[in-house]
């Protein structure tokens, strides 16, 4: 084990006074480095960037028998599930221009997806409900409804993914093979011969719903995802490292698994959230998938979670409203003490700062490899922790809220 590279930023105005709130990061890098030398992750960077764009904090190790090359803020990572609030960025752009509404219907957009049936167990049991109980085989009812684009949003629309603890549902997903799509029509005419999980509009359940929501904003504008990507964020932000299709040059870091006691490079089908296969990120692909589809550096994304951080614009240029920026921050699903869920962006509670594991109005979200970001608004920053690794072992089960409890402990040290 050793580590590639550590970087570490401490911030002085022009008076030589300090201009952020941690003094120490020794505890942090011990934190980092444990995961890595237990052999819980093969690869771990934490980065820390203010308002202005400036590095805080970045620190990474690999462990080199599995991990021959560097990483550091360019490196690319399969973002996964971050890759959903940027299509709702993007959606909610849509919104502000009129071009389409969170009342719309999506069959008006994809008459194929009106009359889906609900898949329910043996004995018409809802299946939308986090338990142990595998309710196989499946029965299916025909009812009445109207799936809306806040649905997709609030993962209300009963999209689901093949991670259910219904066998039989889960196959389903795994026989469609949803990744391996040509593009849009094929990934749609796929899902439609799928049940839904739940009459849509009913609960939140967490699956591909944004991932139809990015097709629908294609089929509204008559450009795809790739496009609007370019064209509301690249290109008015100038943004780098952050994209649907890497280029030729750039090798993706490899798939690893924490199933077993150790890490190790994860095998075919392992990643089972479609089905065997996983996005492709090849220079040529031709299917965007809005909740999961994205690769990204953490410069790139740190850039725009500024965007979000600065209410909607950056550097003069806007993106979005102020108001629309309150409104994907609200409460709108999964309200306890640990915060609330807004538009698939976790606002922490106070029992995160009660268990020591940063602070409360934390603007959070992750990916399905193992990357995390937050936006702390209070103290004008954002962070990122990246790994790539599917299903971490016990170890490094909860690293996002041990490295950033520890970030938080230290702001806190100087605060009081």
């Amino acid at each position: 084990m050793r580590v590639f590279l550590i970087m570490f930023f401490l911030f002085f105005s022009c008076t030589g006074e300090k201009n952020f709130l941690i003094e120490d990061f020794s505890k942090i890098n011990s934190k980092i480095d444990k995961y890595i030398d237990d052999g819980s992750l093969a690869l771990l960077h934490v980065y820390l960037e203010d308002i202005n764009g400036s590095p805080i904090y970045s620190y990474s190790k690999v462990n080199d028998s599995l991990l021959d090359n560097n990483i550091d803020e360019n490196t690319w990572f399969r973002i996964w599930s971050m890759s959903k609030i940027v299509t709702i960025s993007i959606a909610m752009d849509l919104v502000e221009e009129g071009i389409i509404s969170l009342d719309d219907n999506v069959s008006d957009y994809f008459p194929e997806l009106q009359n889906l049936k609900i898949a329910k167990g043996p004995n018409g049991e809802n299946l939308n409900q986090w338990s142990s109980k595998d309710l196989c085989p499946l029965t299916f009812e025909k009812v009445d409804y109207k799936m809306t684009v806040l649905d997709l949003i609030n993962h209300k629309a009963g999209f689901f993914y093949s991670t259910t603890n219904h066998k039989c549902l889960n196959e389903l997903v795994a026989w469609k093979n949803l990744a391996s799509s040509i593009d849009t029509n094929d990934f749609i005419e796929r899902i439609s011969q799928l049940p839904l999980i739940q009459k849509p509009g009913d609960k939140a359940f967490y699956g591909i719903n944004t991932t139809i929501l990015g097709m629908l904003c294609e089929k509204a504008t008559g450009k795809t995802l790739n496009q609007l990507l370019n064209e509301k964020l690249i290109t008015p932000f100038n943004l780098k490292g952050f994209a649907y299709n890497k280029d030729n040059d750039v090798n993706l870091l490899p798939v690893f698994s924490g199933v077993d006691s150790l890490i190790r490079k994860a095998t075919k089908g392992e990643l089972d959230i479609f089905g065997q296969d996983v996005p492709s990120y090849e220079p040529n692909n031709k299917l965007f998938l809005g909740g999961e589809g994205m690769i990204s550096t953490t410069n790139g994304y740190a850039d725009f979670l500024r965007i979000l951080l600065n209410d909607g614009s950056l550097d003069n240029v806007r993106f979005l409203d102020k108001s629309t920026i309150l409104e994907m921050s609200s409460p709108h699903t999964q309200i306890n003490e640990y915060g609330h869920n807004g538009y698939n962006l976790w606002v922490t509670g106070d029992k995160v700062r009660q268990d020591g594991y940063g602070d409360s109005g934390l603007w959070t979200g992750g990916g399905y490899e193992g990357t995390h970001f937050w936006i702390d608004r209070k103290r004008k920053f954002v962070g990122l922790i990246m790994t790539q690794v599917f299903s971490p072992n016990k170890k490094a089960s909860n690293k996002d809220n041990e490295i950033r409890g520890l970030i938080y402990n230290e702001i806190f040290k100087n605060e009081n």
